[in-house]
């Protein structure tokens, strides 16, 4: 399966940084505008509307339309796992209905001393692709394309919030 990875130090303690990423509102912040995101709902694992953090076991639901090209493409996302421990903190995001095969996304973040690395690790399957066998391995390359536009933003948009 393809993965992507990102990594990207931020001037900032870890405690803050994992705050940040811990809300919806920090992934809108992070998110390119040029993905047209709109956030439809949130439900906690309580079933609560709108909670507070994201926890293990809340449920995304989101709508984009990149550059504003096609219809709007849902995708419902549930964070599988959260934990935060001395030193490094981490969440995981698996896409239940998207335009993807599969999207597994690791957030990570790692202490280092009074700065944070941020590090993104997504597993994913194109839609139809994996269906290809062999040929999806050559579709990695234009995917990587996308996913770099996309995750460089993101890390650039968390560090501007920081420093």
């Amino acid at each position: 399966m393809p993965s992507y990875e990102r990594e990207t130090t931020v001037q900032a303690p870890l405690e803050d940084v994992w705050e940040f990423h811990s809300r919806v509102n920090g992934l809108e912040a992070v998110t390119p505008a040029w993905m047209g995101l709109r956030v439809e709902r949130v439900i906690g694992p309580d079933g609560e509307p709108d909670p507070e953090l994201l926890e293990a076991g809340s449920e995304i639901d989101l709508s984009m339309r990149p550059f504003g090209v096609g219809p709007r493409q849902h995708w419902t996302s549930i964070i599988t796992e959260r934990e935060r421990t001395d030193g490094s903190a981490y969440f995981r995001d698996e896409m239940v209905h998207g335009p993807f095969g599969r999207w597994v996304h690791t957030h990570s973040f790692y202490a280092a001393g009074e700065e944070t690395v941020v590090r993104d690790h997504v597993d994913y399957e194109l839609p139809l692709v994996q269906r290809l066998g062999g040929l999806a391995d050559a579709t990695a390359p234009f995917s990587q394309a996308g996913f770099e536009a996309m995750f460089r933003n993101r890390h650039r948009a968390t560090k501007a919030h920081f420093e």
